[in-house]
């Protein structure tokens, strides 16, 4: 896998080129939407000319395709915006790009990020870089896959609830879920707000932690974000006290996926950490939360799809009509669920059993995790339950889609920073991935110890 000391101190056109040529070559995964290549080596000469300086100059990189970028469109996987170009930047595209770095296109995703395998595209599905009969994960896996392939040694993406971690651990690739508010989230087009986070994918964690040093940071333009606090640990990372999630650990959990856990595990230990099973018993019910409170936010958030201001359009005289023909054409099934999903949580009559009830249990997910952040430094357990799974295998069943992210959403819903790293693979040879999940702020602390196992290995 390339990494991004690779790409340092080599033309910036060569970069691109090669970048784009390799894109263009791994068409059959589907993992892009769309190339910049113009814009990108206008960027690319100006870094060669001296022009363009930085940590990342000449270092080419993907984004999700739900980050506004000039060059070409941002259709977030959806009909509703196939032609719309965007009149600005998201702000992390921003601060990659002061640092030298070059977007050369954008990827692909479940439409509006509504999805946990890619297949929701209005483009078609992305197939996982190991298996193309397989799923790439989602929402973010047209990301994921794209690293996992070396088209680029990194890319960007969104988690919020669990839309990096999963195609990350899919894919075999390093996959960052930060600390709510970490990183701005203007730009970006919104799914839920109290849980959408922007990230990275990398094949290391070194090259992970220095795109989020770039990406973090405070935004005036979002309201959401925190004061600067993540600064990547130079130390040697010292023994720390950490907590296997048992409930993650069950016999519900594919045993390949249980047993590549297992033997991270004892890396963690044979590198001096102290390694003890914990218990959240709150988990059991962080599904229910996630999808009474995502679809809600979700409902409000693609209200301003209208057919009126921009995006498609219905042909029709009749206002009433023109809402209603253009949200219908422009959704996909997993949007259109969604949003009624969440209006009938919201509505009147279902407000207070529903919506506020998962919110009140929200809150006491939250206090088991601070508790177990009294005694231990990080929790340790599987992604997902299994290795990604055939193309097609549960797109007839949503509540089984759901059920892949049952061990992503508890993060989310909390607001922690978490990880995807890669612990090995199946012997089918598919990757499978560990999370790690952190306090608040100590993403940081999470991406440093992530670095010392990749070091022991």
């Amino acid at each position: 896998m390339v990494k991004i000391a690779d790409f340092i101190g080599v033309s910036a056109v060569e970069n691109v080129t090669k970048a784009i040529e390799a894109a263009e070559k791994s068409y059959e995964y589907h993992a892009g939407l769309s190339l910049t290549r113009d814009r990108a080596l206008e960027r690319a000469a100006k870094v060669d000319s001296g022009e363009i300086s930085g940590r990342l100059a000449g270092v080419p990189f993907v984004a999700k395709d739900n980050f506004l970028t000039l060059g070409g469109t941002t259709t977030a996987a959806s009909r509703f915006l196939e032609q719309f170009e965007a009149p600005l930047q998201a702000t992390a595209i921003e601060r990659l790009e002061a640092e030298g770095a070059i977007c050369i296109g954008k990827t692909n995703l479940d439409a509006f990020a509504h999805g946990g395998s890619t297949e929701n595209s209005a483009f078609g599905p992305t197939k996982n870089a190991h298996d193309q009969t397989r799923v790439a994960g989602g929402s973010s896996g047209g990301s994921a896959v794209a690293t996992a392939l070396g088209i680029v040694p990194f890319a960007l993406g969104t988690d919020t609830g669990g839309s990096i971690r999963q195609p990350a651990s899919f894919n075999g690739v390093v996959g960052v879920k930060p600390t709510y508010g970490t990183v701005s989230r203007y730009g970006v087009v919104a799914m839920a707000s109290s849980t959408d986070t922007i990230g990275c994918f990398a094949t290391n964690a070194a090259d992970a932690e220095l795109v989020m040093s770039i990406l973090a940071g405070r935004d005036e333009r979002d309201m959401t974000t925190l004061p600067d606090f993540f600064a990547p640990q130079q130390d040697a990372v010292q023994p720390h006290k950490i907590g296997v999630i048992k409930e993650f650990m069950t016999d519900d959990v594919d045993e390949a996926v249980r047993q590549n856990v297992t033997d991270y595990i004892e890396r963690m230990k044979a590198a001096g950490h102290t390694v003890q099973e914990v218990s959240l018993p709150l988990l059991k019910y962080t599904l229910a939360i996630y999808y009474i409170v995502v679809p809600a936010e979700i409902s409000s958030n693609l209200a301003r799809y209208d057919g009126v201001r921009y995006g498609k359009r219905a042909e029709t005289s009749d206002l009433q009509e023109l809402y209603g023909k253009s949200r219908d054409d422009g959704f996909m099934p997993e949007n259109k669920r969604r949003i009624m999903i969440g209006s009938y949580v919201l509505s009147s009559g279902f407000f207070d059993a529903y919506y506020l009830q998962a919110q009140k249990a929200r809150t006491l997910l939250i206090n088991e995790f601070n508790k177990l952040f009294e005694t231990y430094d990080a929790l340790v357990g599987p992604v997902a339950p299994t290795p990604a799974f055939k193309l097609g295998e549960n797109t007839e069943d949503p509540v089984k889609m759901y059920l892949a992210d049952v061990m992503t959403v508890p993060a989310s819903l909390a607001g922690l920073p978490a990880l995807s790293v890669p612990a090995g693979m199946t012997s089918e040879g598919l990757p499978v991935g560990v999370q790690l999940i952190g306090k608040r702020r100590d993403d940081a602390l999470l991406l440093a110890l992530a670095k010392s196992l990749e070091e022991d290995e």
